[in-house]
């Protein structure tokens, strides 16, 4: 199998479903990611992963490589972890209505792959990372680290996910806001299928502590465009609510409702300096590793 066709595999959320170890998704995501970046039209992005800074004077000489001199006839210095890692928090929905629809295309299934690819991409770059998973209360919190096994810790938290109970995300946010004392990086995963006002106060007061904030919006196709011959009974997968619904009588007026309440969720977001990303969950994970590569880029 050729190069480029094997990355774009690796990179098709129903072909990754499949793999049962999540640890090699995580590394296959991400070094199918890098191979068709390379073979892209995005020019001019860089994805090097430095241990090094070029010295300036001030610099202690000490810690001048001097292998790195050999090879490039230029100074370098070591880069301490203090100076060099960024920490950045998972924060996972793992609510009743992220388990929808079954199969490979789950909501929640496409976030646990996504935040394990990130998790691996931040291990590369020796950035510190944490895991929040949140349903009606917080089911996981491992604070950030930077070594390999808690990096497993990580896979092994993702791996054992079930989508279960309301979604009430503001409450561990908070206590997320409150427990990072240095300045940092959080990255949320859901469909935000919960009270819009509570989430954007949590996510605003991350943003006061001058916490970078990126929401990935997970959304299935089934849910952007309502599919049925006629009346059916709908479940909320979270309350257990039923209602009858005939898709052929209201479909437009929910698609209109729909995009009306995404355009609304996006303004939100971004007036409050929160990088948004909408997600369907049969698109390849290249586009949300690419949105945070160019973001990390900029980041202090």
């Amino acid at each position: 199998m050729k190069p480029d066709r094997t990355a774009r595999l690796f990179l098709d959320p129903a072909a990754v479903a499949r793999i049962q170890d999540l640890s090699l998704r995580a590394r296959l995501i991400v070094e199918g990611f890098l191979v068709g970046l390379h073979r892209s039209p995005y020019h001019g992005f860089s994805v090097e992963f430095k241990e090094y800074r070029e010295y300036t004077p001030g610099d202690d000489p000490r810690w001048i490589d001097w292998k790195a001199y050999a090879r490039s006839d230029r100074f370098y210095v070591k880069r301490f972890e203090e100076e060099t890692n960024l920490r950045a928090y998972l924060v996972v929905d793992a609510s009743g209505s992220m388990g929808f629809p079954e199969g490979p295309h789950a909501k929640l299934t496409y976030a646990v792959n996504l935040a394990a690819a990130l998790a691996y991409l931040f291990h590369l770059q020796r950035d510190a990372t944490g895991l929040l998973v949140f349903n009606g209360g917080i089911v996981h919190h491992l604070p950030p680290r930077t070594s390999r096994m808690h990096l497993f810790e990580i896979f092994k938290a993702l791996a054992g996910l079930k989508a279960q109970g309301p979604s009430a995300p503001e409450r561990p946010i908070h206590l997320l806001t409150e427990r990072m004392k240095k300045r940092g990086l959080v990255l949320l995963f859901s469909d935000l299928m919960t009270r819009s006002e509570p989430l954007l106060k949590a996510l605003s007061f991350l943003r006061q502590r001058k916490h970078e904030v990126v929401v990935f919006h997970l959304l299935a196709p089934e849910e952007l465009q309502l599919q049925g011959q006629g009346p059916a009974v709908f479940r909320d997968l979270e309350t257990g609510e039923r209602l009858a619904f005939d898709p052929r009588t209201y479909g437009r007026d929910y698609e209109r409702r729909l995009q009306a309440f995404l355009d609304h969720l996006r303004w939100s977001l971004r007036t409050r300096n929160i990088d948004y990303q909408f997600l369907r969950t049969d698109e390849p994970f290249d586009r949300a590793l690419l949105f945070y590569l160019k973001k990390r880029e900029h980041l202090p």
